[in-house]
């Protein structure tokens, strides 16, 4: 749907003019008004007549090259403001008895260097993802776009050995809103290697960018999909088929199996994957997870430990040389 620059008043036959092709002087369109427009050429050559056409002609002549600007989405406010001064400008040198055909290349120019000014927009990041980052606005036809990529993204292998740890990170490579940003898993089973829907359903126990599951089993085979969302909006879709290979790890024997398939039972929609739960490595590894609290339970787990080590060696030492 196009959107129009905020507070400018575009009359109805724009629409037209964008379905019939729109003129040279589009950018002027979407941020000054025809009532803005029409003041300035009275101004400057009389109420009505051949001369105030002339005026209109010689305005569009100026702007036609800005007919394919485009701007950040987010400066259009600026770029607004802009043009609100330009037209006071042009009143004020119209009021002065000056020259239009003199006024309005100048104001152009102008226009020229304060879109130069404004921040650039950025750019369309492949392979996939709905990016309001690089939200542009479009001066030809006075609307906006965002980056034509699909929301799904390529489905990534992930060839992991059974009995191993399989880890997913729903990261993507384009920035994503800081607020509202929210992660929900899903998982086709029986080895299929998909992105169509009907073959998903939902891991309600993995939240979160980051998700694993150990051990890996045969029965693991298949595609897990994780959508990323903000404010409820799906920004991309993600995907990633996992193959598993190999025999059981070396060693493991019947009683470790069923061991672990009693710890890891649960009802069917729980199965699968699990939030990622660091461990202690894990921990040290990621300078963000150590808090002033972790820091302090640590000092007081070496304090603790450091004691009974101690204490251990003193009572050795004493009934050593009491033996003797």
């Amino acid at each position: 749907m196009a959107q129009l620059a905020a507070g400018s008043a575009v009359p109805c036959a724009l629409v037209a003019l964008a379905v019939l092709g729109a003129p040279a002087w589009t950018c002027l369109l979407c941020f000054t008004s025809y009532s803005e427009r029409i003041r300035i050429c009275q101004t400057f050559a009389g109420v009505a007549g051949p001369k105030v056409e002339k005026c209109e002609e010689a305005l569009e002549v100026a702007f036609k090259g800005l007919l394919d600007t485009e701007i950040n989405y987010d400066e259009r406010s600026h770029l607004h403001d802009s043009f609100t001064q330009m037209t006071l400008s042009l009143q004020e040198i119209a009021i002065a008895q000056g020259s239009y055909e003199v006024a309005f290349p100048y104001a152009a120019e102008k226009m020229r260097e304060a879109i130069a000014q404004l921040k650039e927009v950025q750019a369309c990041i492949p392979p996939c993802g709905v990016q309001e980052l690089s939200r542009r606005f479009r001066c030809r036809g006075c609307y906006s776009k965002v980056c034509d990529l699909p929301l799904d993204c390529p489905v990534q292998d992930v060839t992991v050995r059974r009995g191993d740890q399989a880890m997913f990170s729903c990261t993507v490579n384009f920035q994503l809103p800081k607020e509202e940003i929210t992660y929900s898993w899903k998982f086709a089973e029986g080895g299929v290697r998909t992105r169509d829907p009907y073959y998903f359903r939902d891991m309600p126990r993995a939240h979160g960018y980051l998700a694993r599951i150990r051990p890996v089993q045969p029965t693991h085979r298949g595609t897990f999909s994780c959508v990323i969302t903000h404010d409820q909006l799906p920004l991309a879709r993600l995907y990633f088929f996992l193959n598993v290979t190999g025999p059981p790890p070396r060693g493991e024997t019947e009683l470790q199996v069923a061991f672990r398939e009693v710890i890891r039972w649960a009802p069917r929609e729980a199965e699968g994957i699990e939030p990622w739960r660091p461990s202690l490595g894990e921990l040290l590894a990621k300078p963000e997870a150590l808090t002033l609290s972790n820091l302090g339970l640590l000092a007081a787990a070496a304090a603790l430990a450091s004691a009974g080590l101690t204490l251990l060696a003193w009572m050795f030492f004493r009934w050593y040389f009491s033996g003797n």
